[in-house]
């Protein structure tokens, strides 16, 4: 059970949610065991962002909590993924962009934990 929590300093238009739905229920399949069949996503866009004490260019903070673990190399095969659908669909340069992931055994579903 993944998911991704993103905030943008842009205006995300219909389309682009759709797009980014739709690459980010594939990327997640990068990290083992992990697939859309439970990805939970969350798009905030239109934040007030600086980034350097600047607030003027494209800024994204992404956050993949996942449940159970996974190694360092899925880890970095994700960021190079984020990295590049965020800056196609969205415009986002690389430098503009935090991605943060949170690993945790600690997950309720369903009215228990696991």
């Amino acid at each position: 059970m993944p998911f991704i929590d993103s905030k943008v300093s842009v205006k995300v238009s219909e389309e682009q949610k759709k797009e980014l739905k739709e690459r980010l229920g594939q990327a997640i399949a990068i990290i083992p065991g992990k697939s859309e069949s439970w990805l939970m996503l969350d798009l905030a866009d239109e934040q007030n962002m600086y980034f350097r004490g600047d607030d003027s260019q494209p800024t994204a903070f992404i956050c993949v909590n996942i449940y159970g673990s996974a190694n360092e190399s899925a880890f970095g095969k994700m960021t190079a993924e984020l990295t590049k659908i965020y800056g196609e669909v969205l415009g986002i340069a690389p430098d503009h962009m935090y991605i943060k992931y949170a690993a945790s055994m600690d997950w309720g579903w369903n009215g228990s934990n696991f």
